[in-house]
């Protein structure tokens, strides 16, 4: 993470020719935005002085009270690699405040630093490794996209089968040259599919270059004439892409989640956060689920969990223990896919195992074997639940459980709530193909 000052900023853009930056923020489902300024504006803006009209923002405000302000966070600047010399282009992550100076309640990054501040006041800093799915299409003649992937490889194949690979180098590259260390890129087990790992950060800046890591495929992958997406399930019958959280709590340098004595390397601090998150799962799942593409990825195929438990052994379940060296211990999280707000799903994520450590909750018995092979009975007996099946239900989910609406506030949690029920009626009056196919020939 850098400190940089606002002498720093302005030193670095005129180094590099800066001539435009980018201020950006997201929405409450998370799209990225942005206003341009150009460097004649850049001290206003590191003054905190530059506004917006956010009445057409998703989730932001009425029109009678629309000017917003952007508070730029100096440490998130970086140059644009794909927009070299003369005339860079860079990037301030920013804050949204209110005209009066105070964070504005519909902000995402303000709600996660609101939990992280939670966090810090119970001794803990979070860190966050996240592993994120993507899949590389070719586009048509007028640069749409397609359903027609590069190469009909699988899990961790190599040219020549792998033919994204030249675009996913370019993507790794790209990445670290804006700060990103890249722990590793490999093809994934569908077709056409790929995954990044960066390596562990702090939970803020983790969500960041999330939404930094989206823009740098995305354009990247267009400069190789392809269209990059986050969409969790864009082929049926084969895997959908996840974006799997690697979840830690420090005191200090010490791992608070680490016991080498334990059987799974997990202390009682990282046990009380499994039950937490296991606890308030179903009301997440909305938001680390968020669209109705979501919920084809969640089905009991191609190792995306369907039910709420926790294992060791093996990937079905909602949260695994991946194997820890050195006090490395962490809790992976493999529910949410790549269409979520990062911000908005570590923000309930952390706030649940928070709840889950004040409360001293405890996880019921892990389960190793195949979940959906377990008959209902064995499933409640083992305290096993299921994970919402489709958008409608995870809306349902969500507005019974009272932590969901006091992490978002109820700004957020109303207009959320309100999109996503647009969303479902919107879907579910929609004649798709599967019903033009089944149906019009035969009636």
């Amino acid at each position: 993470m850098y400190a940089y000052t606002k002498d720093d900023i302005l030193k670095m853009v005129a180094e590099n020719d800066v001539r435009f930056i980018r201020l950006q923020f997201t929405d409450i489902l998370g799209t990225l935005k942005n206003v341009a300024i150009t460097t004649t504006q850049l001290e206003k803006a590191l003054d905190n002085k530059c506004m917006f009209d956010g009445s057409s923002i998703e989730g932001f405000v009425r029109i009678e009270e629309s000017d917003m302000v952007l508070h730029p966070d100096l440490d998130t600047f970086t140059l644009f690699p794909w927009r070299p010399t003369p005339n860079s282009v860079a990037r301030l992550i920013c804050d949204v405040y209110t005209p009066e100076g105070t964070p504005f309640a519909g902000s995402p990054r303000q709600i996660l630093k609101n939990v992280l501040a939670e966090a810090r006041s119970l001794g803990f800093e979070c860190a966050v490794g996240p592993e994120i799915e993507f899949f590389l299409f070719h586009t048509d003649a007028e640069g749409g996209p397609t359903l027609k992937t590069l190469d009909n490889g699988g899990y961790f194949d190599m040219g020549p089968i792998d033919l994204g690979e030249n675009a996913r180098r370019d993507i790794v590259l790209t990445l670290e040259d804006m700060g990103f260390e890249v722990e590793a890129s490999h093809h994934e087990c569908a077709r056409g599919q790929h995954e990044i790992d960066f390596k562990s950060c702090e939970a803020l800046e983790a969500a960041d270059r999330m939404i930094t890591f989206k823009l740098a495929v995305k354009t990247i992958a267009q400069r190789h004439g392809l269209h990059a997406t986050f969409m969790p399930k864009p082929i049926y019958g084969i895997a959908g892409s996840g974006m799997h959280l690697n979840l830690s709590l420090f005191k200090g340098k010490e791992n608070a989640f680490s016991d080498p004595s334990d059987p799974n390397g997990l202390s009682e601090t990282a046990y009380h956060f499994i039950a937490g998150v296991m606890r308030h799962a179903r009301g997440m799942t909305a938001i680390a689920n968020p669209i109705v593409n979501s919920y084809k990825r969640l089905v009991p195929e191609h190792e995306a969990p369907t039910f709420v438990a926790w294992s060791a052994h093996n990937r079905n379940p909602l949260i695994r223990i991946p194997l820890a060296k050195d006090r490395s211990a962490k809790v992976e999280l493999r529910s949410p896919d790549p269409s979520a707000n990062p911000y908005l799903t570590l923000a309930l994520t952390i706030a649940a195992g928070l709840e889950g450590i004040k409360e001293k909750l405890l996880p019921p018995t892990p389960i190793d074997g195949d979940i959906a092979a377990m008959s209902d009975a064995q499933r409640k007996k083992a305290r096993v639940e299921s994970l919402p099946i489709d958008l409608k239900d995870a809306i349902g989910a969500m507005k019974k459980d009272p932590l969901i609406r006091s992490v978002l506030g109820d700004h957020v949690f109303d207009k959320y709530v309100e999109s996503k029920e647009r969303e479902w009626e919107a879907y579910k009056n929609r004649v798709s193909n599967w019903e033009i196919e089944q149906y019009l020939s035969k009636y």
